[in-house]
């Protein structure tokens, strides 16, 4: 039952407690009950609004692999608490492999990123080289999790 919560929230969250009880076959108290405990728990991390990044001007996706040149503890936490806070990362990842980390940043156009290239990424603590990758297109984006 927990699943089909999940899934009709996961399609539509701004649907009424009452729609999805309806869709998931529970009467309201029972739903809502089942819905705190997944919020409480921590399954359900956020409730947001999927905004589309071209028609708010951000129309340039850049993949940017990211070497480090030590992985002390230090730098490793300075790094991850500088990133977070730029805007335009929306996703940041640790890697293992040749790249310490991968991040994904939405900018307007290609000035824009050189700008915060130059400006900001290569100044994280640790940066000793960045490999910048543009999306040409983008074949699937889903928030949607295999349940």
């Amino acid at each position: 039952m927990d699943r089909k919560i999940l899934s009709v929230l996961q399609s539509d969250s701004s649907q009424s407690v009452a729609e999805m009880a309806e869709k998931v076959g529970l009467s309201h108290t029972p739903f809502w009950r089942r819905l705190k405990r997944l919020e409480k728990d921590g399954v359900i991390r956020e409730r947001v609004s999927i905004l589309d990044p071209q028609k708010l001007g951000l129309d340039i996706t850049v993949f940017a692999n990211i070497k480090l040149r030590q992985h002390d503890e230090e730098t490793l936490e300075a790094f991850e608490r500088e990133v977070a806070a730029f805007p335009e990362v929306v996703e940041c990842y640790s890697m293992s492999g040749e790249t310490d980390y991968v991040v994904r940043a939405l900018v307007a156009s290609i000035e824009e990123y050189e700008r915060l290239l130059k400006r900001r990424l290569l100044h994280l603590p640790g940066v000793v080289a960045i490999n910048s990758h543009f999306a040409l297109k983008c074949i699937k984006l889903t928030t949607r999790l295999p349940l």
